[in-house]
């Protein structure tokens, strides 16, 4: 049997299957030869974020649990590529390993699920929401302390269905999650920027790779996206200066409009009585220096008490 010309690594949850389905029809489309049945191959590993679903990502060693059997599997070469979420990868990739090319952005906002509210401000007096994400905890909080956080973990069905059975009052997930699961219809509003800013790179589906693979580089700068890679670096950039760790609400947005870039971001306590945000732009071509520009100036207006020794942001 001919050995298939890429080998495509994806978590096998539903929402990550779709999403690697999305980065095989991109790669076909630019590429005919690939469309044959044998040239390309999905492999689908379970990652230790998918396996251990009862406790928060914070306490079992954060988001990074959602690619490090994924990257393990591109080490051994038992795949050329790992498609990810890019708000699940840590903002320094370990020696050896790069991001290749992201996918046009879906839409970044994040959508509220309630069983019977159509808006934030509709949920009743000590409404339960119910998630594990200390972003949108601490965005809550900051702007209804009377809610009361309930740890909500699992795949995108997994939480529409603990919803529907009356876990929680409502819940806040990626409109780009159910976009793509074709369960946008689902969300009880869409939220703001201004309501609930995103997690940093939210809605980017990206490619890792191993650094020296140069094989592979040239299929996927065809269809590397300009524009949400720029935006991405902004956002990376960001994530890097402010080094917190998965523990620190951290949202962080970048638009790119023309020549120019946008960025909007903020960090929070995780009760959301701190709240720091700014905004700012600058030339498309010095996204990354803005990023780290904000994130300096977010770091010195946080200090210490937000901000550890630890390594990695979420």
């Amino acid at each position: 049997m001919t050995a298939p010309a890429l080998r495509i690594g994806s978590r096998g949850s539903p929402l990550a299957l779709r999403q690697a389905e999305e980065l095989r029809g991109r790669l076909i489309a630019a590429h005919p030869d690939l469309a044959a049945p044998d040239a390309i191959e999905m492999v689908a590993i379970r990652t230790t974020g998918d396996r251990v679903t009862d406790r928060p990502l914070a306490e079992i060693g954060g988001k990074g649990l959602f690619v490090k059997e994924l990257e393990e599997a591109l080490g051994d070469r038992r795949i050329d590529l790992a498609v990810h979420s890019l708000k699940d990868v840590p903002a320094f990739l370990p020696e050896g390993f790069a991001l290749a090319a992201h996918l046009p952005r879906e839409d970044a906002r994040d959508a509220l699920i309630a069983r019977h509210a159509c808006s934030l401000a509709e949920l009743p007096r000590g409404a339960s929401v119910g998630t594990s994400s200390p972003r949108r905890q601490a965005q809550l909080l900051h702007a209804r302390p009377d809610l009361v956080i309930v740890p909500l973990r699992g795949n995108v069905d997994t939480r529409l269905a603990k919803i529907a059975a009356g876990a929680a009052d409502a819940t806040i997930l990626a409109l780009a999650g159910l976009k793509r699961l074709d369960r946008a219809r689902e969300a009880s509003a869409i939220m703001s920027a201004a309501e609930m800013l995103p997690a940093a790179t939210q809605g980017v589906i990206a490619v890792e790779i191993r650094a020296d693979d140069a094989r592979i580089r040239p299929w996927l700068a065809a269809i590397d996206h300009h524009a949400t890679a720029l935006c991405a670096s902004a956002e990376r950039a960001l994530l890097e200066t402010l080094n917190g760790d998965c523990r620190t609400p951290i949202a962080a947005m970048a638009t790119l409009d023309g020549d120019r870039i946008a960025l909007d971001a903020m960090v929070l306590s995780r009760d959301g009585k701190i709240c720091h945000r700014l905004a700012g732009s600058a030339s498309a071509s010095r996204a990354r220096d803005l990023g780290r520009e904000i994130g300096a100036q977010l770091l010195a207006l946080a200090g210490p008490d937000l901000f550890g020794t630890a390594s990695h942001p979420a």
